[in-house]
């Protein structure tokens, strides 16, 4: 797994995906908190950092389907899938390089968003001011959201050798899986079930953890997302018929 996951890390920093990705997503974010009006913290007035939280994972549900989309895809388009399979490596020990690679990815995204936290934290009043444990549970689950989101990614990447089909259904079931159960559950159709449907979408937990406080249950939630879409990608990997 680690000899995957060393090849997948210098694939990434050795073409300009890597370096793209990281520099759209701290702009995109550094725009909303800093520039745009209503959402920037010098106009909203609070020591917090709501506004990366709140359109960090929309940023990441194309990103992070620009950098999985090549996962499996490219592998298959360049004929380097037989290479790989053929090695000594164990099918779930190339999903699991691969899944520990793009986290890897998504924590060098984030790490420079601390600029942002320790910049809020001096310009409040007083200095330090700021719900420090808030941020992060929020951090946290900003994590499980893209960790959510590169499983998701690699399974779409494992079931077509197009990368632009790969990011496509990347993309539309990170957006379900996020925000639709939320939007339905909102919609109060269906009574007692409503809270049901909102409990089965991403923000509903990410929500939650970004209170502040980790429950078991959201955390168990994410897991099992993670989870459920390596398992997928194994059986489409290991029932592949190149």
């Amino acid at each position: 797994m680690f000899v995957i996951y060393t090849k997948e890390i210098r694939s990434f920093l050795s073409s300009l995906i890597a370096y793209i990705v990281i520099i759209t997503f701290l702009l995109a974010i550094g725009l909303f908190m800093w520039v745009f009006p209503d959402t920037n913290v010098l106009d909203l007035g609070y020591s917090n950092l709501d506004p990366l939280f709140f359109i960090a994972p929309w940023v990441f549900i194309f990103l992070i389907s620009a950098i999985t989309m090549r996962s499996f895809s490219e592998e298959k388009r360049a004929g380097t899938i037989e290479t790989l399979t053929t090695s000594p490596v164990s099918d779930m020990n190339i999903i699991l390089g691969k899944f520990f690679a793009g986290v890897t990815l998504v924590l060098f995204a984030l790490l420079p968003t601390l600029v942002y936290y320790f910049s809020v934290r001096y310009l409040a009043y007083p200095t330090g001011n700021i719900d420090s444990g808030a941020i992060l549970g929020s951090y946290i689950g900003l994590l499980m959201v893209g960790s959510s989101f590169v499983a998701i990614g690699m399974f779409a990447s494992s079931i077509t050798d197009n990368q632009i089909s790969s990011f496509i259904i990347s993309t539309f079931l990170c957006f379900f899986i996020y925000s639709a159960f939320d939007y339905l559950g909102n919609m109060k159709l269906l009574g007692q079930l409503d809270y049901v449907i909102s409990w089965l979408g991403m923000y509903f937990h990410y929500q939650s953890i970004s209170r502040g406080v980790l429950d078991t249950r959201d955390a168990f939630y994410f897991l099992s997302v993670i989870l459920f879409f390596i398992l997928l990608t194994k059986m489409v990997f290991g029932g592949r018929k190149w």
